[in-house]
């Protein structure tokens, strides 16, 4: 009881030394200290300038770049409760592709697609990892992942 205490106390104080440090933040304008220095310094020239972003070389493609993304989903694939199943009778070991217009689509080993309503990006995001490499062709995806 007394540890549980003992650690709310410092919870609070260390909230409390938080907060007065963002106090003294919110002081707008800031105070002028341009007394202290003798001459302003001269701006650096605009030719000197570095930008914040990348080089185009070494940026990820945005979700507009690319066609889609794709993922295996080795499991039995289950949506509104139920489990999903190719017209061929697969129901596992999916390829599952989320195109740029938010549609998913599923394909199975034997290479059938068909577009699932029930499933959106939102569902794809959250079951997805990380991108860990990009394709220029469907082909070489599909070879990446397996199929």
């Amino acid at each position: 009881m007394f540890r549980r205490n003992r650690a709310d106390r410092e919870f609070r104080e260390t909230q409390r030394a938080g907060q007065a440090v963002l106090a003294m933040h919110t002081e707008l304008p800031l105070p002028d200290s341009s007394g202290t220095h003798a001459a302003p310094t001269p701006a650096a020239p605009e030719s000197t300038v570095v930008p914040d972003f990348l080089p185009a070389d070494f940026r990820a493609p945005s979700r507009q770049d690319v066609s889609g993304f794709m993922m295996r989903w080795d499991l039995p694939l289950i949506v509104d409760g139920e489990v999903h199943q190719c017209h061929c009778g697969a129901y596992r070991n999916w390829i599952v592709f989320n195109m740029r217009d938010d549609s998913v689509w599923l394909r199975c080993e034997s290479g059938h697609e068909t577009k699932e309503a029930r499933l959106d990006t939102a569902w794809y995001n959250r079951n997805s990892g990380p991108v860990d490499r990009f394709h220029p062709t469907l082909d070489e995806g599909l070879r990446h992942l397996g199929q």
